[in-house]
């Protein structure tokens, strides 16, 4: 069952009514509505929960038992851990809250301390060499952000929630240092970004981002996604900036400068070669009522292998198009005159320029790694940028 307490609407699509609300499943979406189908566990979350899923059926095989069936949607609903759990939803059974901890009793979220062990676990999930212990270690401990990458809800040295991100055995570059990069170089573009910072674990680097989901006593902050926010299917149909745009007046705390402030992340996306900007990959806190702000920018990556198509269009008429000019002819929708636009996105642009020196310096690059950056940084849209300036 899902408990709501509550004096709000947990996202704009379930109103506060008494009765049952219905939802309808797209083919490839999830069993849930939005708010509830956010805090599912993403790819990598998944992926854990297979793995343990396939682990324990081959035991009771072994044993002659019964055929262990394969996990449904509620399954893995309540699979992520109660405190993991993404927003300030907490779904519970008629007994208890629903856990993941291996043994009762036992704590569920690692301290930072324990990198080495969680780096370990997730790169034998990724060889498919995992042990029980590796799964039992790591089973709830996923979250509902950040796709296919190995990672783990973790607490920082504050004891704060965190989440913790991992090279991948796939990795051609230095993923996880590309993101601190990221997320420093947005919040120097003047961006509200999640905090971050770059840990040696044993020589690996470790991306451990600060969750803005709990306030700094621990106090969850309600979440949804702007698939949520919108009604829509992130992996669905094609869907635009501007739709952002009139979901924000409508359900907006502070419209306008969220409004400016997604016209900022826009053109910083932009130049960094951000595309994987879905509408999971961006999100809104609620702030009091039935009002919402943005949620700090998370999961930005520069990709300098990616064709420079965004996933999420600036507006229907200039398509996927990531040029600053398709982004420039969307100002009278986000109602931004030319000369804030101009210092906005000279702003941005002079964050940007800075990116081998702040690779250095916070994200611990070296020549070798920011070199299989350039092309995420060095192209004709940073002069297009200079050009409007």
């Amino acid at each position: 069952m899902v408990g709501v307490l509550a004096d709000f609407p947990i996202e704009p699509a379930l109103r506060l009514i008494r009765g049952p609300q219905f939802f309808k499943a797209s083919k490839d979406g999830s069993k849930f509505n939005g708010a509830i189908a956010d805090t599912e566990p993403d790819g990598w979350g998944r992926r854990v929960i297979l793995r343990d899923h396939a682990k324990r059926r081959e035991q009771i095989r072994a044993q002659g038992g019964k055929d262990l069936p394969p996990p449904n949607a509620l399954d893995f609903l309540l699979a992520v851990d109660d405190r993991s759990r993404m927003g300030a939803l907490r779904l519970r059974d008629d007994n208890q809250w629903q856990r993941a901890a291996p043994e009762s009793g036992q704590r569920t979220t690692p301290p930072i301390l324990e990198l080495p062990m969680l780096f370990a676990a997730t790169r034998a999930v990724e060889n498919q060499t995992e042990t029980e212990a590796d799964l039992a270690y790591l089973r709830g401990r996923g979250t509902s952000l950040g796709g296919l990458r190995p990672k783990c809800t973790l607490l920082d040295n504050e004891g704060r929630l965190a989440i913790g991100k991992f090279p991948s055995v796939q990795d051609t570059r230095a993923v996880t240092k590309g993101e601190v990069l990221a997320l420093r170089l947005a919040t120097a573009a003047g961006i509200s970004a999640a905090s971050s910072k770059l840990i040696d674990s044993d020589g690996v680097s470790v991306a451990v981002i600060q969750r803005f989901d709990r306030t700094e006593s621990g106090e969850r902050i309600p979440y949804v996604s702007a698939a949520t926010m919108l009604g829509r299917d992130a992996d669905g149909d094609v869907h635009t900036y501007t739709e952002i745009v009139d979901a924000l007046r409508i359900h907006g705390a502070a419209a306008k400068d969220d409004i400016e402030e997604l016209w900022r992340r826009i053109a910083f996306s932009i130049l960094i070669t951000n595309v994987d900007d879905h509408l999971h990959n961006h999100g809104f806190l609620h702030s009091s009522g039935e009002l919402w702000r943005l949620a700090p920018a998370f999961d930005i990556n520069p990709f300098p292998d990616r064709q420079r198509d965004l996933k999420t269009w600036i507006s229907e008429e200039t398509g996927p198009d990531s040029r600053i000019e398709s982004l420039w002819s969307v100002l009278k929708y986000f109602n931004i005159s030319r000369v804030r636009a101009k210092t906005i996105l000279g702003e941005v642009e002079a964050a940007v320029s800075r990116w081998r020196d702040v690779g250095r310096k916070e994200a611990d690059m070296s020549n070798k790694e920011l070199e299989e950056f350039i092309a995420a940084f060095e192209h004709s849209e940073r002069e297009a940028a200079r050009a409007y300036i």
